[in-house]
């Protein structure tokens, strides 16, 4: 059977702006649809996507493994031990070692080091109008990830900028200049943390880098490049996720409310998984079929890739009723941190900053308000904004 057709630039203005809209004309062609600009078969609905995102006979590393580009080598071997490219058994071991050190214990405990961040930054707002992402959204995350990390706080520009040249080599935006900028951060990455790595090793210390040093499973340990794969996957996936989802989350509360009752006791908990819901960070995770497979009428072949459309199941009114509103009452059904194998190992810490965020916001300035129309940035797969000028 030959899946319906859709065709849709991924760096159109109108589409940057609000892909939802070609998200539900996607879906009303079926559960699959072939996407023309992507060339690939895409799910739409959530139980679809759910379905193949948990299917062991698809997987995120490609059957026939390609060599890089010259100028590409350096990013793509940091991304030859990242857990989020691998299958079983080296993604279990990964994962398995990783947990040892990225504990629930180890991460609850850094609420009272989020308020006060939050305190700090809040306090640092300038008077009149600005930009909420610059003062708030983005300098959250990336200085929690460097205190877990243990690498000085002033070095937090750096690592910024290198996860947002890594990250951008998945944007359908990519150019050879940008693909150039992101293996010259990934060499620098890996450098400035072979040399924590060194000195953790001959000198620890209660941070996750000494932690993950020290983490075994049946005998085995991270590897040094390991090691340092998994630090930069943390900063990026993490980093990049919480800006989006932290930004996209204060527009949807501004542009619809907020009531503080969704704010205050297990209201931010739904709040939070709403806003997850409605306007994720990420919108599209690709896997390949490991074997011949007919799912949704559609036959894939061994070695296929499919794109799973996230936001677009998010948004499925057969999964969540009146899925195009902002609903924070609801318990909502998403798959923003994915779903199976490669489930987000850094969702306990997102979920535990967006709720301190977000209640430290409003707590302190209950009268924010937008004061300028907010406007997203071209980063698909990606979704967040590119500026969120508010008014305090």
């Amino acid at each position: 059977m030959t899946l319906p057709t859709i065709s849709q630039s991924p760096t159109d203005p109108a589409f940057v702006q609000d892909p939802y809209p070609f998200y539900a004309r996607a879906r009303a062609l079926g559960p699959l649809v072939y996407w023309d600009d992507y060339a690939l078969p895409c799910t739409t609905a959530l139980a679809a996507t759910s379905a193949i995102l948990r299917d062991r006979r698809f997987g995120r590393e490609p059957l026939e493994p390609t060599t890089p580009e010259p100028h590409t080598a350096a990013f793509y071997a940091v991304e030859a031990h990242s857990m989020l490219e691998l299958e079983p058994p080296r993604h279990t071991r990964l994962r398995g070692l990783v947990l040892r050190a990225f504990t629930s214990r180890r991460i609850a405990a850094l609420a009272p080091e989020i308020e006060a961040l939050c305190a700090e930054l809040m306090g640092a707002f300038p008077h009149g109008d600005f930009d909420l992402l610059p003062a708030y959204c983005t300098p959250l995350p990336v200085r929690i990830i460097a205190r877990l990390l243990g690498v000085p706080e002033d070095m937090a520009p750096d690592l910024l900028a290198w996860s947002n040249a890594m990250v951008a080599m998945y944007q359908a935006r990519r150019t050879h200049e940008i693909e150039a900028d992101a293996a010259r951060a990934a060499l620098e990455f890996s450098d400035f943390l072979r040399l924590y790595v060194k000195e953790r090793r001959s000198r620890p210390a209660d941070d996750l880098i000494t932690h993950l040093i020290a983490a075994e499973e049946d005998g085995e340990r991270l590897s040094t490049d390991e090691l340092i794969t998994t630090c930069i996957l943390l900063l990026n996936a993490g980093h990049e996720a919480t800006v989006h989802t932290l930004g996209n989350g204060v527009k949807a509360l501004l542009e619809h409310g907020p009531d503080l009752d969704w704010l205050t006791g297990a209201g931010i908990d739904q709040t939070v998984e709403e806003i997850l819901r409605f306007d994720p960070p990420l919108h599209m995770f690709t896997r390949y079929a490991y074997e011949d497979i007919e799912l949704f009428g559609h036959a894939f072949r061994r070695g296929d890739e499919v794109a799973c459309l996230l936001a677009a199941a998010s948004h499925d009114p057969a999964a969540t009723p009146n899925a195009q509103a902002f609903d924070p009452t609801r318990r909502p059904q998403h798959l923003s941190f994915g779903a199976g194998l490669h489930f987000c190992v850094g969702a306990p810490l997102a979920r535990l900053e967006l709720k301190i965020a977000l209640q430290a916001l409003f707590a302190r300035h209950p009268k924010l308000r937008l004061a300028a129309r907010p406007s997203y940035a071209n980063l698909y797969h990606f979704h967040g904004l590119e500026r969120l000028i508010v008014r305090a």
